[in-house]
């Protein structure tokens, strides 16, 4: 099931919400306000292995992340 990201357009309350049918995902309601007028927002996500080598983890390319990988930029 994906969780999508949402943006009240009213409120400007950031929010996510676990979808189970895609009509759910256009029936989306700010929780803090009640209203459904929102945007739904690009999201990414990060996976994970389970063992492996450190070295096997992606380095981040401008130097900057404190935990490679998971700053989204590569």
């Amino acid at each position: 099931m994906p969780i999508f990201e949402y943006l009240c357009d009213d409120c400007g309350n950031k929010f996510e919400k676990l979808v189970r049918r895609s009509a759910e995902a256009a029936g989306a309601e700010c929780p803090s306000c009640g209203r459904d007028h929102v945007t739904t927002q690009v999201s990414s996500f990060a996976a994970r292995t389970n063992g492996g080598a450190k070295d096997s983890m992606p380095s981040c390319p401008f130097g900057m992340c404190a935990t490679p990988g998971l700053c989204g930029r590569n």
